[in-house]
């Protein structure tokens, strides 16, 4: 059974674009809600570091210099799109300038990588404003689930904001406009490999093409990189960078060589670089080489043979990044082998560390990696690794997901034998950075498993990521991930209750996006499922959640119908008492005042006995409400005094500043209401909610 639905954190997210009043949810159109921000909110600065080398540029920093100086009094905010071929430095360099800019804007700074590489895996609009509205200060609870809303409040809250926002690897021009800051003066940088031309007809953006490095810029980035200088080092940088062709991924592969390898000279750098590699860890041979593609060769061959084969294996799949538990499941080491094997590639520049413990290729080094897992270790090992590593990935979520929501009751044999010691998460708090870290891995591996037709793993981890997407949203994932789970669990044996339970995770994903329909339909499927399946404890489940659609939709006598099918299908006692409340609140909606107290009754005393003191704290809540609906403000203020006192111990700042709400309502003085309303409105200001600015006006309003 799900938790009792008040906002986002009960039910995972309930419909957004909406706000609690008087212990029920009532929506709003976004055009009526102040964009939540939290008060003291510091800018946000999500640029990563510049790289430490970066060489040449100048002309192009120029214009874009010239370009801000010249246009200060145009009050429209200036988008730069730097182009060029994969491994010309388009990362490096709109960091480098966003470095040296940033000074410039004092809204902040933004960052996002698009995986704009394949159309599979660029990150949608809606996965990147989720980012960047909590960076802006908007709180978790608060972020719309719709795209568009997103898109709104993104517009708003950047509007009166002088920012400065790095766009990484770009897909497409409708990938991009969804996240352009709107406030005057603000600059966004733009990388892709593609022209994007509608970005420059919707918008104006200036185009600066990068082209190759010069001969003289190449052998002095290359100097920098390995250490080496003098006459000598000048005529031999000068000849490899001929072979590295002006771009700076071949040129720091071959300058970061040149530094881990203090004995080979550059003659046998340039040597080795123009002659087809063997591959000396198995298989090899000639190939039509690109720089890059040289470049890396040449690095391959430096590798152990340990480092070698995890740099295969991980270039299999595009992952977002690896860390060295996910690379030791790739390549049976440990995990502190798993961490010097990573430092080893990304001191040779086959990966980059991007952030502490995460590392990354760069697509054209994957797709290296991949070529070579294929050649040397074939088919079925390559098959074999990503398994492993799919098996990690759903041994952590099930984990952190196990941590994040303890209560639930789950299916996947996964969660039989859940891993334990160093880096499991050990706290709530601790599971849900891990699965907000982790989400794009976690999205791959459940695209992966179904690709790899492995259809037991692909549904198991669509069930451990049901807090990450219950509590946190990213509700495109959420569909995409889901409609593969279950036409997996129909292909596979699984447990009873297992395609009831797909149906049900996708239902609340619809259901969150106020899309009432498809949510009923989902519950429905999962309802027959689980009746065929004989699995009564799932379909309870789903007539209860075909009743929160309906009670979402105001259609309170049929929600009512539903609840006390689902209570006619459970023996469970935390299952009946949430049922009971649920029906109290169906029909309290009827206007059936003395029914609905007399079941929120019943209620109560089911929850005390559980014990549940937190949802005896919300059926309180809604007896408070019920009690106010039926014009006893005397009993309503009693009720809801208690529900505050069991509230208090819960930590649940969302819900105890709805309840000051109600309470402001049922107080008997002007001085009480005043006292509630301001109890209320700081709350509700500490998170963020759009909720303070109407009270306030309330109270503006009492004399």
């Amino acid at each position: 059974m799900t938790r009792d639905p008040v906002v986002r954190n009960d039910v995972g997210g309930t419909v957004h674009g909406t706000v609690v009043q008087a212990g029920r949810i009532d929506t709003l159109t976004v055009a009526a809600v102040v964009p939540a921000i939290v008060p003291g909110s510091p800018p946000p600065r999500l640029l990563p570091p510049a790289t430490r080398h970066f060489t040449d540029r100048r002309d192009a920093l120029d214009r874009l210099t010239a370009l801000l100086d010249g246009a200060e009094d145009d009050p429209a905010p200036r988008v730069v799109l730097l182009t060029g071929t994969g491994g010309i430095g388009k990362s490096a360099t709109a960091l480098h300038f966003a470095a040296r800019l940033r000074d410039r804007f004092d809204g902040g700074q933004l960052h996002a990588d698009l995986r704009g590489d394949a159309t599979a895996t660029a990150a949608t609009p809606s996965a990147i404003l989720v980012r960047f509205l909590r960076a802006l200060g908007v709180a978790p609870q608060y972020v719309p689930a719709e795209e568009q809303e997103q898109i709104d409040w993104f517009r708003t809250l950047t509007a009166d904001r002088r920012l400065l926002t790095v766009l990484d690897n770009a897909h497409s021009a409708a990938q991009v406009l969804p996240l352009l800051p709107t406030g005057p003066g603000s600059l966004t940088l733009v990388t892709s490999r593609r022209r994007l031309d509608g970005l420059t007809r919707e918008t104006g953006a200036h185009r600066l093409a990068l082209t190759p490095l010069g001969p003289a810029d190449s052998a002095l980035l290359l100097t920098r990189l390995s250490g080496r200088d003098g006459t000598h080092a000048r005529t031999g940088a000068a000849a490899v960078a001929r072979r590295c062709g002006g771009l700076p991924l071949a040129l720091c592969m071959a300058g970061e060589r040149l530094a881990v390898r203090t004995h080979l000279t550059w003659q046998q750098l340039e040597r080795d670089m123009a002659t087809p590699a063997a591959d000396a860890h198995g298989t090899g041979g000639a190939e039509g080489r690109d720089p890059v593609t040289a470049g890396a060769d040449t690095s391959y061959q430096d590798l152990t043979p340990d480092a070698a084969r995890l740099y295969r294996l991980g270039g299999l799949r595009r992952w977002s990044g690896l860390t060295a538990p996910a690379a030791a499941a790739l390549a049976e080491v440990t995990a502190e082998r798993a961490a010097e094997l990573l430092e080893e590639l990304a001191s040779l520049h086959l990966v980059e560390e991007y952030e502490s413990g995460r590392y990354r290729y760069h697509d054209l080094l994957r797709a290296h990696a991949e070529r070579r897992a294929l050649e040397t270790d074939g088919p079925g090992r390559s098959a074999a690794a990503v398994g492993r590593l799919l098996r990690h990935h759903l041994a952590m979520a099930a984990a952190a997901d196990a941590r994040v929501m303890p209560g639930r009751w789950r299916l996947g044999p996964v969660y039989d034998r859940l891993p334990e010691g160093p880096g499991v998460p050990a706290t709530p708090g601790a599971a849900t950075d891990w699965q907000l870290a982790e989400r794009e891995n976690l999205v791959e591996a459940v695209r992966t498993a179904d690709a790899y037709g492995l259809d037991d793993l692909t549904w198991q981890l669509c069930e451990a990521l049901w807090s990450l997407f219950f509590r946190q949203g990213f509700h495109e994932e959420w569909i995409a991930t889901h409609r593969l789970g279950i036409a997996a669990v129909t292909r596979c044996p699984a447990p009873p209750g297992a395609e009831g339970r797909m149906h049900t995770q996708l239902g609340f994903a619809f259901h969150q996006l106020g899309r009432y329909a498809e949510a009923e339909a989902a519950f429905t499927a999962a309802a027959e499922a689980d009746r065929r399946a004989a699995f009564r404890t799932g379909e309870a489940t789903a007539r209860e959640s075909i009743g929160l659609v309906r009670l979402a939709q105001g259609r309170h006598e049929e929600a009512a119908d539903s609840f006390r099918t689902a209570g006619t299908l459970t023996e469970d006692p935390r299952a009946r008492a949430l049922l009971a409340h649920h029906l109290g609140r169906a029909l309290s909606g009827q206007g059936r005042h003395a029914d609905a107290v007399a079941t929120l009754e019943r209620a109560r005393e089911l929850m005390a006995a559980l014990p549940d003191a937190y949802n005896e704290a919300r059926v309180l809540t809604s007896l408070g409400e019920a009690a106010l609906a039926a014009g006893d403000r005397e009993r309503a203020a009693r009720v809801l005094a208690d529900a505050a006192e069991r509230m208090a111990g819960e930590r649940v700042p969302v819900q105890e500043a709805a309840l000051a709400a109600l309470r402001a309502r049922a107080a008997a003085t002007t001085q009480e209401r005043r006292s509630f309303l301001t109890d209320a409105i700081e709350r509700y200001e500490r998170l963020g909610a759009p909720q303070a600015a109407a009270l306030r006006a309330e109270r503006e309003a009492l004399r």
